[in-house]
C-alpha cells in the first residue's frame, strides 16, 4: 500500500530513510502487523521519495481509496540498493521476519490495541 505524494510530503522531512516496522488498520478494520519502507528505492531508480506499507496479511479485495492508518514502532535498517531482484526479494523477507518478532514484544504488542486504529464512523468506507 504506497501513500500519495501529498500524504508523502507531509513526513518529517528529516526522518531517516529506511525500513521500519509496526503497525497497519485499512478502513475501521483489524490492525495488522506492516513492514515500511521510507525513501528512494534505490532499485528502482525512483525520483521521488516514497512511503511503502507492506501488511502482513493477506486481504480478500483491494483496499484502493480507503483511509489506511499506521503507528511505526521501530527501525530495521537503512535503505540500500540490489544487485538483483532475488536479493532485493530476500531482504524483505528477512525484513518481515524481524518485524514479525519485534511485534510480538509485550512493548510493542499493546501498541495493536490503541484508539489510534478505531475511526469516527464517518471516516468509515466501503463498509470496512
Amino acid at each position: 500500500a504506497n501513500f500519495s505524494e501529498q500524504v508523502v510530503e507531509s513526513f518529517p522531512s528529516d526522518i531517516t530513510t529506511g525500513i521500519y516496522y509496526g503497525w497497519a488498520c485499512v478502513g475501521n478494520g483489524d490492525v495488522h502487523k506492516m513492514v515500511l519502507s521510507i525513501g528512494w528505492n534505490p532499485f528502482y531508480k525512483n525520483i521521488k521519495k516514497s512511503v511503502e506499507t507492506h501488511i502482513i496479511h493477506t486481504f480478500k479485495e483491494d483496499f484502493y481509496g480507503e483511509i489506511l492508518s499506521i503507528v511505526i514502532v521501530g527501525y530495521i535498517r537503512p535503505e540500500k540498493n540490489f544487485d538483483s531482484l532475488e536479493a532485493l526479494i530476500s531482504a524483505i523477507q528477512e525484513d518481515i521476519e524481524e518485524a514479525k518478532r519485534q511485534l510480538d514484544l509485550p512493548e510493542h504488542l499493546k501498541l495493536k490495541e490503541d484508539n489510534f486504529f478505531h475511526l469516527p464512523e464517518s471516516k468509515i468506507m466501503n463498509n470496512h
